[in-house]
Parts: C-alpha cells; sequence; structure tokens
C-alpha cells in the first residue's frame, strides 16, 4: 500500500506538470496569456513537435527521481525508503513511509539536504529544465519566477535559521539544515516535516503561515499560488503607485524583457480573488463542522495550497487529519482538488456562460 501510495503520487506529478504544459495553454480560461506563461511558454515552444517535449518530459522526470533515489540510498535509506522517498520529493506530493515523517532521518543532515535540493528542482519549471538539460539553454535558467522562487526560499530558511540558532542555542548549521528542509517542504507543497516547526517560536510559525501560499513554479510539480503571479501582481502594485503620481505616465508591466498585457494581469488578479474568496468560503464551511478557529484557517489554506500539514495540534506537522469529522474531510477533499487543477478551470466550467458556450 505505501509503494501503490507513492506510485500514484509519481504519477499525479507528472500529470500535474502536463496539464501545465499541455493542457492549460489551449483553454481559453483568463486568457491565452495567462496559460502560456503558466506554462513557461510565452511566445515560443521549447520543441516544434509535441512528442519530442513529451518524451523529453518523461526522460528528465524519471532521471530526476532515479538520481533522488540513489542519492537517498548512498546517504543511508533502505531501497524500499529511498524508491518511495524518491517518487514523493519529485512529485512535491510528500507522503513518507514512516508517521513521524522526515522525522525519522532528523538525525542524518545528509538526507535532509538531498531532500531539500530534489524538493527544490520539483518546485522549477519543468519546460525551462528541459530547455537546459536537452538544448543546452542556460539563458532559460534567467526566468524571473525562478528568482522570486529562489529568492523567498533562501530569505525564509536563512532568517529561521538565525532566529533558531540564537534562540535555542542551536548550532547554526542544524538550524540552517532544518529551516531549509521544512521552508522548502512547504513552499513547494510537498508536506515532509522534519520536527514539529509549530514549535519552534512566534516568528517562525508566522513565517511558516506565510510561506503556505507561496508555492513553486509554474509548469512545475508544486502548487500554491505560484512565483509568476506574485512577480506580476508586484510589477503592478509599482506601476499603480507610480500612476498616482504620475496618472498620465504610459509605464508598461514587464516579466523579465516580455510586457504583460491587460489580459493576462486580469488572469493575475482574478486567480487570486478567487483563492482568497474560496479559502474565506472553506474556513466558514469548517467552521460550521465544529473546528476550532486555527484548524479551519489553516487547513483550508493547506488544502487550497497542497501543502499538507496545518497549524495548531491537531493538524499541525506532528498531527494529522485522522480525527476531523467526515463532513470536514469531504470540504477539504474538495478544496485540495480546486486548489489542484488551478481553481480558475473549475470554476469556469461551473458557470452557466460556459456551457451556453
Amino acid at each position: 500500500m505505501l509503494l501503490w501510495r507513492s506510485i500514484l503520487q509519481w504519477m499525479g506529478g507528472l500529470g500535474v506538470i502536463a496539464l501545465g504544459l499541455f493542457l492549460l495553454p489551449f483553454l481559453k480560461v483568463g486568457g491565452v496569456a495567462y496559460f502560456k506563461i503558466e506554462s513557461s511558454d510565452i511566445e515560443d515552444r521549447p520543441f516544434e513537435r509535441f512528442a519530442t517535449f513529451a518524451v523529453s518530459l518523461i526522460a528528465i522526470y524519471s532521471m530526476l527521481t532515479l538520481a533522488c533515489g540513489l542519492s537517498y540510498l548512498l546517504a543511508g535509506m533502505t531501497g524500499f525508503d529511498a524508491l518511495n522517498h524518491a517518487m514523493t520529493t519529485m512529485s512535491t506530493g510528500g507522503m513518507s513511509t514512516y508517521d513521524a515523517s522526515f522525522g525519522q532521518f532528523a538525525s542524518s543532515p545528509h538526507i535532509l539536504w538531498i531532500a531539500t535540493i530534489f524538493m527544490f528542482i520539483g518546485g522549477l519549471p519543468f519546460s525551462i529544465l528541459i530547455l537546459f538539460a536537452i538544448r543546452g539553454r542556460y539563458d532559460a535558467l534567467r526566468d524571473p519566477q525562478i528568482r522570486v522562487f529562489a529568492g523567498y526560499c533562501l530569505v525564509f530558511a536563512v532568517a529561521v535559521a538565525v532566529y533558531l540558532s540564537r534562540g535555542s542555542q542551536r548550532p547554526f548549521f542544524e538550524a540552517l539544515t532544518h529551516s531549509a528542509f521544512n521552508f522548502v517542504s512547504v513552499i513547494t507543497t510537498t508536506g515532509y516535516a522534519s520536527s514539529d516547526y509549530s514549535a519552534w517560536g512566534p516568528f517562525a510559525v508566522a513565517c511558516f503561515f506565510v510561506a503556505t501560499f507561496l508555492g513553486g513554479c509554474s509548469g512545475s510539480t508544486a502548487g500554491g499560488i505560484k512565483a509568476y503571479r506574485f512577480l506580476v501582481l508586484y510589477e503592478m502594485t509599482v506601476n499603480g503607485l507610480r500612476r498616482l503620481v504620475y496618472p498620465s505616465a504610459v509605464i508598461t508591466i514587464r516579466y523579465g524583457d516580455r510586457v504583460v498585457d491587460a489580459e493576462m494581469q486580469r488572469a493575475v488578479v482574478l486567480f487570486i480573488s478567487a483563492f482568497f474568496m474560496i479559502w474565506g468560503i472553506v474556513v466558514i464551511l469548517l467552521g460550521a463542522t465544529g473546528l476550532d478557529l486555527v484548524t479551519a484557517i489553516t487547513g483550508s489554506l493547506t488544502a487550497l495550497t497542497n501543502v499538507g500539514p496545518g497549524m495548531g495540534d491537531i493538524i499541525g506537522p506532528a498531527g494529522n487529519f485522522a480525527s476531523l469529522p467526515t463532513a470536514s474531510k469531504w470540504i477539504l477533499s474538495a478544496a485540495m482538488l480546486l486548489g489542484r487543477l488551478e481553481i480558475l478551470v473549475v470554476l469556469v466550467v461551473f458557470t452557466p456562460t460556459y456551457w451556453r458556450n
């Protein structure tokens, strides 16, 4: 059963990449430009032939999984554990073969760093990885969302590592190991945990709560709001502030060296607005089933972003969802599917206009 669950996660990770790279660009939800950026492929496709691109995707995904498994094996995992954790690491699914998750390997920094590196790779856009690995396109790694994704992983990991080393007198490298592992796990929506980070102090808990929103890059196995949306939203905010000072100025919003058109801007705002609206609805529904506020807020958030652990004594990194009422589990299951399918796609299917057209 453990192996079957890991295989399902591995297949699901590949399916999510395929959804972002191949299917979403052909749907007209939110504008074509939105889905072209969602596939990290704005102007030209990495390969002219679909089959070549698909084979390259499967090959790279499989090779990375194999490399991850061999690394785990060499670092001291058993063959069974290495195989299962490799599949759930690259898919950023996060299911472990142990109830304690990566707490089982908390005393093995080599294993934690291997997991951190491969979770980070899983959060990168696979179209960029294909361009880099197959075509040797080093310039592809300059995709702005990669810098944003790497930047907030680094900032959160170092800031909490410093906080831990000063507050609990841990050696800095040990604090950095656990901080980097757990933040990359949350940001990439993997959901592994090496320890109960909710006991690290208020600052750390606040950082983990914010990190739950973030997500990896578009066209990756990760969920969440995703880095490129934050980048576009930031540029829109800066542009809006400039327009307050210079109302007649014509200022373009850019994604790297590309201009972000109005259609894609609307799509980003629509997604983020829908995300927070649905989050609020799910919080209220969970509250109606009898859950406390912390469990309802963080449970709905972690379901929509597909992270896994929430906050609090019940669904925190040291707990699980087993004790939740049946109604709560159905609500959270629906929220997980909604978040995994990028929200807008599902919402459009349920609009009367879609069926009339």
